[in-house]
């Protein structure tokens, strides 16, 4: 079996230093080449690769092999349309993207293979095909919600995970979720409406990440919940996903779907 080369980017950080960790003691991958914003460029000494603080440098030493980003929006960006221009493979697990820039992401999927999906979790993405069969199953009579928990530090919010949920749950009534979701209530609001669907977001501690579902109906309610215990959850899809990218091309961005599939 051949080894799948792999770049971290932001591997001076808690995610990156997962996936590196991942990549150094599984023979399937081996770590090519790491990236760090230069004010933490002192991070990458513990690494035996190629290192640098310009990906374009790491990147042109490292051809082919597959670039795994969970760092933010903008750097995301930056790092899908280089790898598409030099022609590695990417995977990006970075959520808080907006409409314009998911256009852009998508744009740079037509130029190379460029794999993205808001929670690598395998166990998340078999949820999001079980939640369309249950919304069908129970009909129109139940009120949907949604509530997430993650770490002080997360930027985002709603998480993208709790947005693909809804996504998902809103596809299954016909609707969107950008036309129902309900992120916020505060005041006299007036009754719920039957089409809308609330997302909540509490912030607090280390949590990783915690995710439910809630179907309430009258006389009684369904609680389908997903709950994160290390970030390697979320490594481990990457590295998957990773290997999987070694013989793709581009075209569409794919995501956790195609690959499941």
């Amino acid at each position: 079996m051949s080894v799948c080369d792999v770049i971290i980017m932001g591997a001076g950080g808690r995610m990156g230093q997962t996936l590196a960790g991942l990549a150094i003691n599984d023979p399937s991958y081996r770590l090519a080449g790491v990236v760090e914003r230069p004010q933490n460029a002192a991070s990458l000494d513990r690494y035996d690769c190629v290192k640098g603080t310009e990906m374009e440098n790491v990147f042109a030493k490292c051809p082919g092999a597959v670039i795994i980003d969970f760092t933010a929006p903008e750097a995301s960006l930056k790092v899908a349309n280089l790898a598409a221009r030099m022609g590695n493979p990417a995977v990006i697990g970075t959520t808080g993207f907006s409409a314009p820039q998911m256009q852009e992401l998508e744009a740079a999927a037509k130029q190379g293979p460029l794999f993205w999906a808001p929670n690598m979790s395998v166990g998340v993405n078999s949820l999001l095909q079980v939640l369309p069969k249950l919304v069908e199953a129970l009909g129109p009579g139940y009120d949907l919600e949604i509530m997430e928990i993650h770490h002080n530090k997360k930027a985002d919010s709603p998480s993208g995970t709790a947005l693909k949920l809804g996504q998902a749950i809103a596809a299954a009534r016909g609707e969107k979720i950008d036309d129902v979701k309900v992120c916020s209530r505060d005041g006299i609001i007036g009754a719920r409406t039957p089409k809308e669907i609330g997302i909540v977001a509490v912030r607090g501690g280390d949590v990783v990440g915690d995710h439910t579902v809630y179907f309430l109906g009258q006389g009684e309610r369904i609680e389908v919940t997903h709950r994160a215990h290390s970030r390697e959850t979320f490594a481990h899809g990457a590295m998957r996903a990773a290997l999987w990218m070694k013989g793709q091309k581009g075209g569409k961005l794919l995501t956790m779907s195609d690959m499941l599939a």
